[in-house]
């Protein structure tokens, strides 16, 4: 059974850093993707960042780059997501995503969450002015 956990969310002052972690399991295949979405109140959910551990191919969208860092640490079966200078518009719950098999940059790039098949529960990630 694949199941995703996320965590280190929290509440934290503009400018700050968090360190979101996704600690995957039963994976049956090196080949997959990993997607870190979120979702604020009253907005849809959106792609925050995505990577392939089939090809490397990564993506951030617009509003983070520059901000953000999406890595795996195969040895851990974890993927960090490193935000430095947060925003207050960064709020939101942030979740965890995984897609099973050879993942190129195609997809990747897209970082759409329907193209993503489990999902953990989300880690709340609050920015104060």
């Amino acid at each position: 059974e694949v199941q995703l956990v996320e965590s280190g969310g929290g509440l934290v002052q503009a400018g700050g850093s968090l360190r979101l972690s996704c600690a995957a399991s039963g994976f049956t295949t090196d080949d997959y993707a990993i997607g870190w979405f979120r979702q604020a109140p009253g907005e849809e959910r959106e792609g925050v960042s995505c990577i392939s551990n089939s090809d490397g191919s990564t993506y951030s969208a617009d509003s983070v780059k520059g901000r953000i860092t999406i890595s795996i640490n195969n040895a851990k079966n974890t993927v960090y997501l490193q935000m430095n200078s947060l925003k207050p518009e960064d709020t939101a719950v942030y979740y965890c995503a995984a897609r099973l098999g050879f993942v190129g940059s195609t997809v990747v790039v897209g970082c759409r969450d329907y193209e993503y098949d489990y999902w953990g529960q989300g880690t709340q990630v609050t920015v104060s002015s």
